[in-house]
């Protein structure tokens, strides 16, 4: 994935290397790390990962019709988890980035991937995400320009849960 950008203490970053390769079908070259669909995870991995006794070498890619608390007993053995938006119509996959972040207690890197354009990073980023594998036909630059596209939020989210009158009202 060339065009992905992670978050850091330093902000938004585009990352150069990243080893992971989506595969989804079963047909990309297994060299290095792989994200996998959820059942190819799980039917591919060993009994000792399954069990919590190993972390695990592949990654999970929940697709939209996949339940996020399927993963809950697998959180402690998993590198990342990513969300695939087949369309920037579909916005299932917020939905499971906010489960995972506020109710299943995901920590670790999530990742959007597919269908990624700089419009939906700042939404993106309020659901839980901080890493996004942006289209190949999209500027990596400009996508980062995306992530400050709302500057104060009236509601909660996964990453600020207080809604905007209770933090006015503790910073008094």
């Amino acid at each position: 994935m060339n065009n992905l950008i992670r978050l850091t203490e330093h902000g938004p970053e585009r990352v150069n290397e990243d080893l992971w390769t989506l595969a989804l079908t079963g047909e990309e070259p297994a060299d290095g790390p792989r994200i996998l669909s959820l059942d190819g995870w799980l039917q591919s991995q060993s009994e000792a990962v399954l069990s919590g006794l190993e972390s695990s070498a592949d990654a999970v890619c929940l697709q939209p019709d996949d339940e996020a608390e399927r993963l809950q007993p697998y959180l402690a053995v998993l590198p990342l988890i990513a969300v695939l938006f087949p369309s920037f119509r579909d916005g299932r996959g917020y939905s499971q980035a906010y489960l995972l972040r506020t109710r299943i207690g995901w920590t670790g890197e999530l990742r959007a991937v597919g269908d990624v354009l700089r419009d939906q990073l700042s939404h993106m980023r309020q659901c839980g995400f901080d890493a996004f594998a942006v289209r190949e036909d999209k500027s990596v630059e400009d996508a980062i320009k995306g992530l400050s596209g709302m500057s104060v939020l009236y509601g909660r989210s996964a990453i600020e849960p207080r809604p905007l009158f209770r933090r006015r009202s503790s910073e008094c």
